[in-house]
């Protein structure tokens, strides 16, 4: 068996890349070939099996040229037209199996997914796919909004925490920022709209009055930064905070296990695998309540100032009786290779 995989590749490092990271590793450590395309703007040279096409035209030509027995393509955020037609191209290549995972859990709720059908360009591509994997029941329910086969659909949580992806220490700068602050407060996401961070930076101004020593670590790029960067250069807390920017995986490993508290703070979200790697470490979460939080955390209903000042002080305090989870939803990884298995076995008939 060859696989191929298409979709963001680190860095910068979420939730998405993560998840293909944990695949890859899974079929490396069962001796199975796998190759990545990385489909974000993001180049360097290739090297062990990872492209970086610079065009849809190369694009093309390695979907083409490369060989595999399985295509699976990762989509985040939207499914924008590039993408679909990376997925129609992808299920036009002859002999070849593909799968589908589509990661966004706001799409459903959105006004795209609202319009979502089987009479459209969206239906009719992710009818083509072989497999595809919804990471929450909501997204599983929206294959079947645009007409996908109940055969082909399979619900499979995104998240995997590898016990021995943890950095051995921090960089120096993230290791000096938890010495001088306690209690130290880390959030991990994109810096988008979605994800709250400016809310989070402008909680920080009342948490410090009760907790002088507190501290915000915030690990993430995104369109914001630079807007982000100026708010807090602006705040008269500024030396409270620490912008990290893109961090390898196994440092955000090493700092959330380190952090007095976890927040994840959205207007929309799916199985977040940042939380489940806080739980694992047995660290306090707020997360904003999106219906399908595992248990254990301390939700927020939305993202506003005072339930999520409300509910720091509430865990500062108090703290949560919060125990490292066993779960490390090595599980979800092993699925996938399960499916793959169950796609090559059809393929010989």
């Amino acid at each position: 068996m060859r696989v191929l995989l298409l979709g963001p590749y680190p860095p910068p490092h979420g939730g998405v890349q993560t998840n293909l990271v944990a695949i890859r590793r899974l079929l490396f450590s069962r001796g199975i070939e796998c190759s990545v395309i990385n489909l974000t703007r993001f180049r360097r040279e290739a090297a062990d099996d990872i492209y970086y096409p610079k065009s849809a035209l190369e694009l093309l030509w390695m979907l083409v040229r490369l060989k595999y027995d399985i295509l699976h393509l990762h989509i985040g955020g939207n499914l924008s037209t590039r993408l679909l037609l990376v997925g129609l191209a992808a299920t036009l290549m002859p002999g070849r199996k593909t799968v589908l995972t589509f990661h966004s859990g706001g799409y459903p709720t959105s006004e795209a997914g609202a319009s979502g059908g089987r009479a459209t360009f969206r239906g009719f591509v992710l009818r083509r796919f072989d497999r595809l994997i919804g990471v929450n029941q909501e997204l599983t329910q929206l294959y079947r909004k645009f007409g996908a086969e109940e055969t082909k659909i399979r619900l499979i949580f995104p998240h995997a925490v590898i016990r021995d992806s943890f950095a051995p220490s921090l960089p120096d700068q993230m290791a000096g920022f938890m010495e001088a602050h306690k209690p130290n407060i880390l959030t991990v996401s994109g810096l988008e709209p979605e994800y709250e961070v400016p809310l989070q930076i402008d909680v920080l101004g009342s948490i410090i009055d009760r907790f002088p020593g507190a501290g915000l670590m915030i690990v993430g790029t995104g369109s914001l930064e630079e807007k982000i960067r100026k708010e807090i250069e602006n705040k008269s807390y500024a030396e409270h905070i620490l912008l990290c920017g893109d961090v390898p995986h196994a440092i955000t490993l090493r700092a959330i296990s380190e952090c007095d508290l976890f927040l994840r703070t959205t207007q929309y979200d799916g199985d977040s695998i940042s939380v489940r790697e806080a739980l694992y470490s047995g660290v306090p979460v707020i997360a904003t309540d999106n219906g399908m939080r595992p248990q254990g955390i301390h939700l927020i209903p939305r993202p506003e100032p005072e339930s999520l000042k409300r509910a720091i002080e509430e865990v500062l305090n108090h703290g949560t009786p919060s125990l490292a989870s066993a779960e490390t939803g090595e599980r979800n990884i092993e699925e996938v290779l399960e499916l793959y298995q169950e796609l090559i076995s059809e393929s010989k008939g």
